[in-house]
Order: C-alpha cells, then structure tokens, then sequence
C-alpha cells in the first residue's frame, strides 16, 4: 500500500471522528436546560415588551 494513500486514510478517519465528536457535543449543548437565571431574565423582557 502506499504511504500517501495510508496517510489519506488516516486523515479522512481522523475528519470523520472530529466531525462526530463536533455534532455529538452541539446536540448535547442543545438539549440542555435554560438556567433558571436565564429563564428569569426572559421573562423580565417579555414583561417590559407587554407594557410598551
């Protein structure tokens, strides 16, 4: 086999686990709970835009 093409592989099979990884991490990020501090701050605005 040759050298060039191995290296390819390896490179093709290190993109592939990074992409993966990069998709499993913002999948989680997405799925978290909004802090309660968060869930706060939105509901001060929306309370401020009903009065104007």
């Amino acid at each position: 086999m040759c050298p060039n093409m191995n290296q390819s592989d390896d490179k093709a099979k290190l993109q592939a686990q990074i992409d993966e990884n990069l998709k499993r991490v913002y999948q989680e990020a997405l799925e978290e709970e909004l802090p309660d501090r968060f869930k706060e701050l939105i509901e001060q605005l929306r309370q401020k835009d009903a009065k104007k």
